[in-house]
């Protein structure tokens, strides 16, 4: 199994320190992971406030690259309506020449009314501006140029300076988690990126379908789905428990804080009606109510604990790859640096075997 460390870079429900102490101790967990056997170091594309605050991911990516050369790394995701196709295409090709053909690029369309409405730009447009540009970005990545005559991008041809030096076959991503953005990964020929926060069984006619439409599109087997998730990995099970519930129900609540879940404007924008469904369960349940949702979905606990949950996982899902954050919802750094450590130490050799 490929096996990846998230990186959040999230201040939400941390009560001390800076944003410059929390970037520190997000950095020596990737230091630390870049040792221990992981596969790729990710991170999220986020702005303005403490939920996440990563504006820049591929230059990040391009600073763990030059320190980390035996790793790949990876955007999960560069959010694409807030970004010109062709500084992103260009910037990727500069990060894969640089990293020799180790970047994972990853695109997601993005939720959050506030990072849109900050960028001066509609919700309403995301799913245009997203399927215009990924596959102008992804073409210009195959062939060297870049051209686009849609609504939102009049690209005339271009050619890219440094031409890209590296096949990205395999190495496309787009989180998917409505129906439609199923279809765009498809249609790219993406690995599927999905986030633990429902229970895995909800996932399957996505999961299936996405399947299915590649087969359709492509004509071959589909790339493995990425599963993205929150753990907390301890020798305690009742301390695990506890903490999970603590760490894992601040990040549902920063979830709810950054994305307005209990808002009702996803009814009135283009392309977002299965995050009203999600606002709808959310309001049901209540804050309780969604934390064990989320806490049936993710992995926590012991080692054995954990394994076992995802040999369920894979029963159901099949082959996947995991992409695994440790530090989330105000989880102290000494919480999460024993949680990949531990991780490192009895889960991944076994994920490794699979």
């Amino acid at each position: 199994m490929d096996v990846g460390m998230m990186m959040i870079f999230s201040s939400y429900g941390w009560e001390d320190g800076t944003d410059g102490q929390m970037w520190d101790e997000e950095l020596r967990l990737a230091d630390l992971a870049s040792d221990l056997g992981f596969d790729c170091l990710w991170s999220a594309e986020h702005h303005f406030n403490d939920y996440s605050f990563v504006p820049d991911n591929l230059h990040l990516m391009t600073h763990l690259a030059a320190k980390y050369p035996n790793i790949d790394v990876g955007t999960a995701a560069v959010i694409l309506p807030w970004h010109d196709p062709l500084r992103v295409a260009e910037n990727a090709a500069v990060l894969d020449l640089l990293s020799n053909g180790r970047l994972r690029l990853g695109f997601g369309r993005g939720l959050a009314r506030r990072e849109f409405e900050t960028f001066r730009l509609s919700m309403d447009e995301s799913r245009g501006r997203f399927d215009e540009a990924a596959p102008m970005i992804v073409e210009a990545l195959k062939t060297g140029f870049i051209e686009g005559d849609g609504p939102f991008y009049r690209q005339p041809r271009t050619e890219l300076r440094p031409r890209p030096q590296h096949s990205f076959d395999g190495r496309i991503y787009a989180v998917a988690s409505s129906e439609d953005s199923i279809v765009s990964a498809a249609k790219l020929g993406a690995h599927i990126v999905m986030f633990a926060d429902r229970p895995w069984e909800m996932r399957m006619p996505m999961i299936d379908r996405g399947r299915a439409l590649h087969r359709e599109f492509h004509g071959t087997e589909p790339p493995n789905v990425m599963l993205t998730e929150f753990v907390i990995c301890g020798t305690d099970l009742a301390q695990c428990e506890e903490e999970a519930r603590q760490y894992q129900g601040k990040f549902v609540e920063s979830n709810f804080y950054h994305y307005e879940f209990l808002g009702e404007h996803f009814k009135a924008v283009k392309g977002y009606d299965s995050y009203q469904q999600k606002a709808e369960i959310a309001r049901a349940g209540g804050h309780e109510g969604a934390v064990d949702g989320f806490m049936k979905a993710a992995s926590w606990g012991t080692p054995d604990k954990i394994l076992r949950g995802l040999e369920e996982r894979r029963e159901l899902l099949g082959e996947f790859e995991w992409n695994v954050s440790f530090r989330f919802g105000g989880t102290p750094y000494d919480v999460a640096e024993r949680g990949l450590k531990l991780f490192a130490k009895e889960v991944l050799p076994v994920l490794k075997s699979w």
